[in-house]
């Protein structure tokens, strides 16, 4: 079969007749005859074509131990958030009250880079101190209610900044604003720190430049990333969003879903304040999660 530009796809799948993986068979097929689609669509010229190839090429060099610049690609193109969408649990369970509605995921995001330490409830997670302070409490259910003992609650966010520890421009030390906590016996989990603010996704990279180039915005708005786990349920990556934020409808990575949105209350009651061991004022968010049973 001659390489033409109507056959091409075809070409290039009938290649794959002696692949024994059916899934990979499926999946490079179909990408290809999505990729030739799409090149015969646009029909790029040959110097646009190099400009892409070394666009991927840029992302890959911008990866380091502490910086995944092919996760913030896939972030800004909805891709990661799609994938999310069609993976999520819910669609797979029998009805449930839709009070206990598992927790939606969304992505997880390019600054989980570094392991999280080990922490007690009621820990302090801002090493520096610097911002307001804020008391995040919650319990890890399954959907039918019933509390999760010692579910593991992997939680990271920006400081009152909007810096990660790992971005060295913030200066923070590593494990500021990160720690891994064990729920007790009744499923629930808390512990301090400060308000995280929105902030902009790196622009310094290829994966940020094009978002600029593009003239979108390139912020997300403040939010604290969890990943939960507990035997025998499917492990959840999920935010929990401010919800006065003024980018709280223009994520850059489209990761918002209502109901991840959360009021952070300010609370000024000094008493109160001294019960959590922070200062007045101060912030408060409750975010429960519900998990969902792993399948047979």
């Amino acid at each position: 079969m001659d390489f033409t530009e109507e056959q091409s796809a075809d070409v290039v799948v009938a290649s794959f007749e002696n692949t024994t993986d059916p899934r990979l068979k499926e999946v490079m097929s179909s990408a290809v005859r999505h990729l030739h689609a799409f090149v015969r669509e646009v029909r790029p010229t040959n110097a646009e074509w190099m400009e892409a190839i070394e666009f991927l090429t840029a992302v890959g060099q911008a990866c380091t131990e502490t910086r995944q610049e092919f996760i913030l690609f896939s972030d800004t193109m909805g891709v990661s958030m799609l994938v999310e969408t069609i993976n999520g649990a819910a669609g797979s369970l029998p009805e449930y009250d839709e009070a206990l509605a598992p927790t939606e995921p969304t992505v997880l995001g390019p600054f989980h880079m570094t392991a999280s330490p080990e922490r007690q409830l009621g820990d302090l997670l801002n090493a520096t101190g610097d911002g307001t302070p804020l008391v995040v409490e919650g319990q890890v259910t399954d959907i039918l209610g019933n509390p999760l003992p010692g579910a593991r609650v992997d939680t990271w966010h920006a400081d009152g900044a909007g810096w990660y520890d790992v971005q060295p421009e913030g200066g923070l030390p590593l494990g500021t604003g990160r720690g891994i906590f064990t729920a007790d016996a009744e499923g629930r989990y808390w512990y301090r720190t400060v308000l995280p603010r929105y902030y902009p996704i790196p622009v310094d990279g290829p994966a940020g430049a094009l978002v600029v180039r593009e003239g979108r915005e390139p912020y997300r708005p403040a939010h604290l990333h969890f990943i939960v786990e507990a035997e025998g349920f499917q492990p959840l990556t999920t935010h929990v969003f401010v919800s006065d934020c003024e980018y709280i409808e223009r994520d850059v990575v489209f990761a918002v879903k209502s109901s991840l949105i959360r009021d952070f209350t300010q609370v000024d009651d000094a008493a109160e304040a001294e019960r959590y061991g922070v200062t007045a004022p101060f912030r408060r968010v409750r975010f429960d999660v519900v998990l969902v049973p792993c399948g047979d």
